[in-house]
């Protein structure tokens, strides 16, 4: 019987666990696209709109992808929380130091977020293993796209950064450990911590995968006869 109301706890918790996760994701990316909005010295209404653009945009393209309601479309908390969260920016971005370093470290922590988010999301409509660790990616790396180019800033994808490997190194650990009896919330932990170890290293180090080296073409030796 004790076994049975534990199992019961734990399920219960699990909606709440999950939606904590997404807001608290949408949240950060949201600071992340109201910083940059800052560094712009654009208006209030250009700190709401980047924040939330930024906030909702990985998932939103998760959600259409895989055919499901889009998350903020059928609750609109998480653009409330967006709103709320570019709002305290723009009253407070004056007294942060360096706002770049912030973002980049506020980026980390969402990145682990959304990846697990993502992945757990895609899981939930059976999609297959690689179908989820591919929107644990896209949930994480697109607003952050968004951000930038909408903010005028260098897309991080352009650097030589480790970034979506970060994303999707987080995403297929929580798809692999799903397949084991350990809790979600430990599942999601772990997946989260890897992302934010990995993506942290390559901050503080400069880690980078190794770039593509172009290489001169072979000379096309005229064949016999041609003019």
């Amino acid at each position: 019987m004790d076994i049975e109301r534990s199992f019961e706890a734990v399920v219960a918790v699990v909606p709440t666990l999950l939606t904590g996760v997404d807001l608290t994701a949408s949240a950060v990316f949201a600071v992340t696209g109201a910083l940059v909005a800052s560094r712009k010295q654009m208006d209030i209404i250009g700190f709401l709109w980047l924040g939330v653009v930024t906030g909702v945009g990985g998932g939103t393209l998760r959600d259409l992808l895989l055919g499901v309601p889009v998350f903020w479309v059928r609750d609109a908390t998480p653009v409330i929380v967006c709103l709320v969260a570019s709002a305290m920016v723009f009253f407070t971005a004056q007294f942060i130091q360096n706002r770049y370093r912030l973002i980049l470290w506020l980026d980390a922590i969402r990145l682990g977020l959304f990846s697990v988010a993502g992945a757990n999301t895609a899981l939930e409509v059976g999609a297959s293993p690689v179908i989820a660790v591919t929107m644990g990616v896209i949930s994480a790396t697109v607003g952050g796209v968004v951000r930038d180019i909408l903010g005028q800033e260098p897309s991080i994808l352009l650097r030589r950064e480790i970034y979506i490997t970060a994303a999707a190194l987080g995403a297929t650990v929580f798809v692999a450990l799903q397949t084991t009896t350990l809790d979600l919330a430990v599942t999601m932990i772990i997946a989260f911590a890897v992302t934010f170890v990995v993506r942290g290293a390559a901050l503080i180090f400069g880690l980078s995968l190794p770039g593509y080296k172009s290489r001169p073409g072979r000379k096309i030796e005229p064949q016999e006869g041609a003019e």
